[in-house]
């Protein structure tokens, strides 16, 4: 105990977001409210069914937050119930070794205030993730929920589309196209029916911000849906949620079925005699099926394959009609857009990038978790500040950037600053929002590989720049990190990523290379290694790597020994260990958990 009381409990909130679930949460829950009853104690103990990141720290869950003191509790286990009721339930009293601990620091910190995961967050888009819980419609609007669609209901549709404007908000599913100008056009077209979407496919490895406000604030979805229905004159939308999120689509159907309830969906909606519904469609199951004309392809029951956008989707979209499509997080910041007004939104991050950006902050990073953050933040911000720095303090190496389809920005571009214009300038992109942390043992030739081959394999294959050109590109790729590539082989594809950006159909095909082309660009010493040197200089490409124990520096305590799953390693303790080669299999566990820097690549 640190000594600090604990005081005025009146609401518990326990995370229930898919990891926490996993991390068997509801049994918390359970388990409280079970304690709190038998007690008869007046309070509340709430079920927060959200994504794992929307609270924060990602890896630290299931999380519990005692209101209104802000209290926060990592990593609850449900054996820690009872100590956790008697002792600061029963008795207001802190359990420190449930607190967080900042990186490297002693001291824990109470609050999520005090938390430096949280300090440069600003949430808008996750405003009511990890606060409400999403299976009420009355938590919801407790904190203002729908006031925005009943007020924009009362507007005419000029002065919500000049909020819209007014604000500056680019779509935050990829292009980053300016959100205002998308309705406009739509409202423009003078035919009918009209359809609005959203596009909750999240496809891109490592990322789940859409999942998390799908989870966790479903109402903020329908009411921007119901105000852009409005603005630009729709009676019918879709969520096209991806087929694997079964919480999220759970969580969905029953917002929409107690918005009717309400009178918010419907016939007559807020008895203005205004129809609008919605229905969700399941996901095709391809990572192409997120590109907005292959998606409205997929509703239609037809393959998801993309069409060449001569004739804009406001233009002839799902069923050949006028069609608005925005993904999750752009829809769940326009009610608040509506609340405020565009100009408080206009005034939060950079010129050409208004407002704040989700992002999955993940990999070898300290604080995995989903972040949101004014527009302009630098890197350094977000991976050492806010994500706390690389895990066993390895060497920052690169972060990857707008899912796999983005590019790899090295070290010395830490200091760049996180917008549309400045990522695109650093031949990356902002995408929807992944954001993948690598160290010092990350191979960027096998990244590179590895995200053409989860692209190959997820193209379309409809036009031949896209099909042919990844097959290409692999196969190239593929001969380097074996140790059969030349240096023509760069200059080869450097040529066919250009012609692939010019020539392919979709974003999928256009947006491809990227990885390959930053690659190339940032770390040409790295290719060369494998080409020239025949050596893969992080130890990850197996058939170039081969590792050695320094004899001066192996303290024989045995570590990597046990962690070989080959039996490659042998010594004695406390004298130096040695590596077979012959048995070796490259797997670089040795390397990964020495804390002696006594291993090394050959």
């Amino acid at each position: 105990m640190n000594g600090h009381d604990v005081t005025n409990i009146e609401k518990i909130l326990v995370c229930c977001g898919t990891c926490c679930l996993a991390n068997n949460s509801m049994d918390i829950v359970t388990g409280l409210r079970e304690k709190i009853q038998q007690a008869g104690l007046p309070l509340e103990v709430v079920p927060m069914v959200k994504a794992t990141g929307c609270s924060g720290l990602c890896e630290n869950g299931p999380i519990v937050r005692f209101l209104p003191d802000d209290l926060c509790y990592y990593k609850v286990k449900p054996g820690d119930v009872d100590e956790v009721f008697e002792k600061t339930v029963r008795n207001n009293q802190e359990i420190d070794r449930l607190m967080h601990r900042e990186p490297e620091q002693r001291n824990r910190v109470r609050t999520r205030e005090e938390n430096s995961f949280y300090k440069k967050q600003l949430r808008i888009a996750l405003r009511n993730t990890g606060e409400i819980d999403p299976f009420s419609i009355q938590d919801y609007m407790d904190r203002g929920g729908y006031s925005a669609a009943e007020s924009a209901l009362k507007m005419n549709p000029e002065e919500i589309l000049a909020e819209i404007e007014c604000s500056g908000l680019r779509g935050r599913g990829g292009a980053g196209f300016p959100t205002g100008r998308k309705w406009r056009q739509c409202a423009g077209i003078g035919r009918y029916p009209k359809y609005i979407i959203c596009n909750g496919d999240e496809g891109d490895p490592g990322a789940f911000m859409d999942r998390c406000i799908l989870e966790g604030d479903p109402h903020s979805v329908i009411e921007g849906m119901l105000i852009g229905s409005w603005a630009v004159g729709s009676n019918s939308g879709y969520l096209y949620i991806r087929n694997e999120y079964g919480l999220a689509v759970r969580t969905m159907e029953e917002a929409i079925r107690q918005a009717r309830e309400k009178g918010f969906l419907g016939k007559n909606v807020f008895g203005t005699g205004y129809d609008f519904d919605l229905q969700i469609v399941k996901g095709g199951g391809a990572f192409v099926c997120g590109e907005s004309t292959a998606l409205m392809a997929s509703i239609e029951g037809n393959t998801g394959e993309p069409r060449a956008k001569y004739i804009r989707s406001v233009e002839k979209g799902l069923w050949g009609q006028p069609t608005l499509l925005n993904n999750v997080e752009t829809w769940a910041n326009i009610p608040e857009i509506i609340n405020r007004g565009g100009k408080w939104f206009s005034s939060i991050g950079t010129e050409n990038s208004k407002g704040t950006k989700v992002f999955s902050l993940v990999g070898k990073v300290k604080n995995n978790g989903l972040v949101e953050v004014p527009m302009g933040i630098t890197l350094r911000e977000l991976i050492f500040e806010i994500g706390g720095g690389i895990i066993g303090e390895r060497r920052f190496k690169a972060v990857q950037t707008g899912g796999p389809s983005g590019g790899c920005i090295p070290e010395g571009l830490l200091d760049m600053k996180v917008d549309f214009d400045s990522l695109e300038a650093a031949d990356s992109m902002m995408g929807s929002g992944g954001m993948i942390v690598m160290d010092d043992r990350t191979c960027m030739v096998d990244t590179a590989r590895y995200y053409l081959n989860f692209l190959s394999e997820e193209s379309c294959g409809k036009c031949v720049p896209c099909r042919e050109g990844l097959r290409r590109m692999l196969e190239v790729l593929d001969g380097i990190s074996e140790g059969k590539g030349t240096e023509e082989d760069l200059d080869l594809l450097i040529w066919l990523g250009s012609m692939m950006q010019e020539a392919a159909l979709c974003g999928l095909g256009k947006s491809a290379p990227n990885p390959v082309l930053s690659t190339i660009k940032y770390f040409r010493e790295e290719y060369l290694a494998h080409i020239q040197a025949k050596r893969c200089p992080a130890g990850i490409c197996k058939k170039l790597t081969t590792f050695r124990i320094l004899g001066e520096k192996c303290t024989g305590c045995g570590l990597c020994k046990k962690n070989c799953g080959a039996l490659a390693i042998s010594g004695k303790p406390r004298l130096a260990h040695v590596i077979d080669e012959e048995l070796c299999t490259r797997c670089g566990n040795c390397i990964d958990v020495c804390r002696f820097q006594a291993v090394e690549i050959g």
